[in-house]
């Protein structure tokens, strides 16, 4: 198999890893449904703030889906993309800015029919609500 065929089927694999419905995952189960060992995640819990499971009375940490998810996108950059880790960071950080951008609100420039109609009903429940004894 040749580099670049090793390297698709790769990144077929992380792609294709579904994470199952739960609430928490032990790093044994993350290491197997990642294919990474355990002390890999331990250390990238070190160098990601996005990586933060947390730890159950015993000390066994557990991870919530959003980690898990979060540990796909860490090997993807590293592993399938070239990052390192200082680059897989600052691209993660990158992410989250861009997510945190908020599209406006498609407010009407100029109200419609509708805006007013419910603004009359509004009214005349506040006239209803105003007129009654207290």
């Amino acid at each position: 198999m040749s580099l670049s065929n090793k390297a698709t089927a790769r990144s077929k694999k992380t792609a294709e890893v579904a994470v199952p419905d739960k609430l928490y995952f032990r790093i044994g189960e993350v290491s197997r449904l990642c294919e990474l060992p355990s002390y890999v995640l331990r250390f990238w819990e070190t160098e990601f703030s996005q990586l933060k499971p947390v730890k159950s009375s015993t000390g066994q940490r557990m991870y919530r889906r959003k980690d898990v998810e979060n540990v796909l996108k860490i090997k993807k950059l590293l592993y399938e993309e070239g990052f390192t880790i200082v680059g897989a960071r600052q691209q993660l950080r990158a992410e989250v800015k861009v997510d945190k951008k908020q599209n406006p609100l498609p407010f009407p420039s100029h109200p419609g029919p509708e805006l007013k109609y419910i603004r009359q009903g509004l009214r005349e429940i506040l006239t209803m609500l105003s007129a009654r004894p207290s």
